[in-house]
């Protein structure tokens, strides 16, 4: 029996996916959490076999649950398939990476692949990522662009980051320019949109 802890904040689609994977032979799902900071202590009691997350949610997102739960057969599934979300999950170390659209009968295959010690990840997104190649930004420059994604003004960013405002100019000037960007709102329109934020 593949025992199965599914992570989404959504309550429909949570219990849609439980629903679904409990009429599968051989798995079991043994339970369902709603947040992303309540996924370690989740998996500590249920001892699951394989962990279904998805990328948005409270507390924690799917990509900063997948870095804890290093060593665990981790499936990231997600309505955000994007070539820049799959290249974060895997350096993160997952074991697999499904879009929700995918049908039933692939994701119970990805389960079963994963538990079999295969990386499963959806074709279609895998052939986007390499088109699309890895994020250019640095660590500094997504997160000035991350932090200027609510309309934040330079001055409020170099705030937030403890920053001067020609630094925070500095980074937004160079992101813009890494994204091919008119604006620092393309330039997170842009970074979004490829998953590298």
């Amino acid at each position: 029996m593949i025992r199965v802890l599914i992570a989404d904040d959504q309550d429909l689609v949570r219990g849609g996916l439980a629903a679904l994977l409990a009429l599968e032979d051989g798995i079991e799902v043994v339970a369902e959490v709603g947040r992303g900071d309540l996924v370690e202590a989740a998996v500590a009691e249920h001892r699951p076999d394989v962990v279904l997350l998805d990328i948005e949610m409270p507390g924690m997102s799917g990509l900063e649950v997948a870095e804890r739960l290093r060593g665990h057969r981790v499936v990231i599934v997600t309505t955000f398939g994007r070539p820049g979300y799959l290249s974060r999950a895997l350096d993160a170390g997952v074991s697999g990476f499904v879009v929700k659209d995918a049908p039933v009968a692939e994701l119970t295959a990805a389960v079963r692949r994963v538990m079999a010690g295969e990386t499963v990840i959806d074709p279609k997104l895998a052939v986007s990522a390499l088109t699309v190649g890895p994020s250019p930004l640095t660590q500094r420059e997504a997160e000035v662009l991350r932090t200027a994604s609510g309309g934040a003004t330079v001055a409020d960013i170099a705030r937030t980051l403890f920053l001067t405002e020609g630094t925070v100019r500095n980074y937004l000037s160079s992101a813009i320019t890494k994204t091919g960007a008119r604006n620092r709102a393309e330039a997170v329109r842009v970074a979004e949109s490829r998953g590298w934020l």
